[in-house]
């Protein structure tokens, strides 16, 4: 890539794009729940995606679609499986733009075991790739999820940031108040540091249904799930009223940045999060 093409590639100075995936909840056990006050007010203060699907299940497939734009044929939480296939994280790379990913309960950088307390690699799509974790600079921006404390402090959030909290603030093991209550802490303080033209996605990896959308799942979805797109500035309070699903966000994300589409990414409608310069 050309220097002038890693220049359009860039965002607008201080403009961040942040995305948190949850776990296992269908749209409507979160909408409208009291134990979860205030992803509800979120999503009734911000965008939300209303008819927005996961891909798959169990969790795996979904994280690699986010990521890579496809399952790659994984139909299970597999643990040695590998994908050596292009992915968002090398986009982002070859194009100069910075880009962190934060992993709870992850001992330790580019930490490669399958599991360690509260963290588990099955949500954590970035370790499935060799492109990644054989290259040294760039699997040192996966990182334990306490080091965003510090980049938050220090004005240091990448352009682009992923968080796949733990087992039980993710709401996998925990209810969804604790997720929630998780949230209520930290969502803030993200979207301090968004910028102008700043967004902050949260999504969850499957439901508990089997519902879809979208070309090519038109039976066999991973479920139809709360995504929410919200942005500094003044609540607009918005539904909208497309059809989308994991294939829409890494189209939303790679449109942001002016990267080429990857894969099922190519048909989907990206889900609006900004283009550069906005």
């Amino acid at each position: 890539m050309t220097t002038g093409a890693r220049a359009r590639a860039q965002p607008t100075q201080g403009s961040h794009l942040f995305v948190i995936v949850l776990e296992n909840r269908e749209y409507d056990d979160v909408v409208g729940n009291p134990e979860a006050p205030f992803l509800n007010a979120l999503a009734r203060r911000e965008t939300v995606a209303a008819y927005y699907y996961a891909v798959a299940h169990p969790s795996l497939p979904n994280y690699l679609a986010m990521l890579g734009g496809s399952t790659f044929g994984i139909d299970s939480n597999c643990t040695t499986c590998e994908v050596r296939r292009p992915n968002l994280a090398g986009q982002l790379s070859h194009a100069g733009i910075p880009w962190r990913a934060y992993m709870g309960g992850m001992p330790r950088p580019c930490f490669r075991g399958a599991e360690s307390g509260k963290y588990v690699k099955r949500h954590n799509p970035f370790m499935y790739f060799p492109s990644i974790v054989d290259n040294r600079r760039m699997c040192r921006r996966v990182v334990p999820a306490n080091r965003l404390d510090g980049d938050l402090r220090h004005h240091r959030l990448p352009a682009f940031g992923w968080l796949s909290p733990d087992l039980c603030r993710d709401a996998h093991d925990c209810g969804i108040a604790t997720s929630d209550r998780y949230l209520a802490h930290l969502v803030p303080r993200i979207m301090r540091r968004l910028g102008p033209g700043g967004a902050l996605v949260v999504t969850f990896d499957e439901g508990s249904s089997e519902e879809a959308c979208c070309r090519p799942f038109a039976t066999g979805g991973g479920g139809h799930v709360l995504t929410v797109i919200a942005r500094p500035g003044k609540p607009i309070g918005h539904r909208t009223v497309w059809v989308y699903n994991h294939y829409s966000l890494l189209a939303g994300i790679e449109r942001r940045f002016g990267l080429p589409r990857l894969r099922a990414a190519r048909q989907a409608r990206a889900l609006p999060l900004g283009t550069t310069g906005s």
